[in-house]
């Protein structure tokens, strides 16, 4: 069985529902986003996924990933990990992508990085890190983190340096699958919010 990544972005804060770049600061779930985190979870328990039995699980230890894994149903045999922490964005931490661009015209995460935080190669290696742990066994796996670390995590598995991710929007709560086609990494699904769907 080739290994696959289940990607479960958490629920809605108040600084992702207003556009701040959340890195280390440890903001936790809005109403919203536990209402969201619930029917994830209980799309992740119905059929096919049947509660996911045989696939190992971690997440990141800010709260706002730990909860909706918990809220998720899945707490109880979650791992935390460092590596799946949001990417350090240093000086840029808690401003909005409007109020860097006024500081520094042209901005772009992928390409230019942040001051006085994670470079793009540190944040490329944690990638890769996850990446290589989800491809050493014949299981699933199953990681509840954050938008710019799960979207690096896709650009990694499919080879692509870290800037591709920028092509790849990820909303709060969204569930996204990374595996194979033809035998070559591939994206099964992305970005996927038909549980959120009343």
């Amino acid at each position: 069985m080739a290994p696959r990544i289940l990607l479960a972005r958490h629920g809605q804060t108040e600084w992702s529902l207003s556009g701040k770049h959340t890195g280390r600061t440890d903001i936790p779930l809005l109403e919203e986003g536990r209402r969201g985190a619930k029917l994830l979870g209980e799309r992740l328990h119905r059929a096919p996924l049947d509660g996911l039995p045989d696939v190992e699980i971690r997440t990141s230890p800010l709260v706002r990933a730990r909860e909706t894994c918990e809220l998720a149903g899945f707490g109880d045999r979650a791992t935390t990990w460092d590596t799946l922490m949001e990417w350090d964005y240093g000086a840029y931490e808690g401003l909005t992508p409007a109020e860097i661009h006024a500081r520094r015209p042209g901005w772009l995460i992928w390409r230019d990085g942040v001051p006085e935080g994670e470079t793009i190669a540190e944040v490329t290696a944690r990638a890769d890190e996850v990446v290589s742990w989800a491809r050493s066994a014949d299981r699933d796996v199953l990681i509840f983190a954050h938008g710019h670390i799960l979207r690096s995590i896709g650009a990694r598995w499919l080879g692509l340096p870290l800037d591709f991710a920028a092509r790849i929007r990820l909303n709060p709560t969204s569930l996204s699958v990374l595996g194979w086609a033809y035998g070559e990494p591939a994206i099964e699904s992305w970005n996927d919010l038909g549980h959120l769907v009343a």
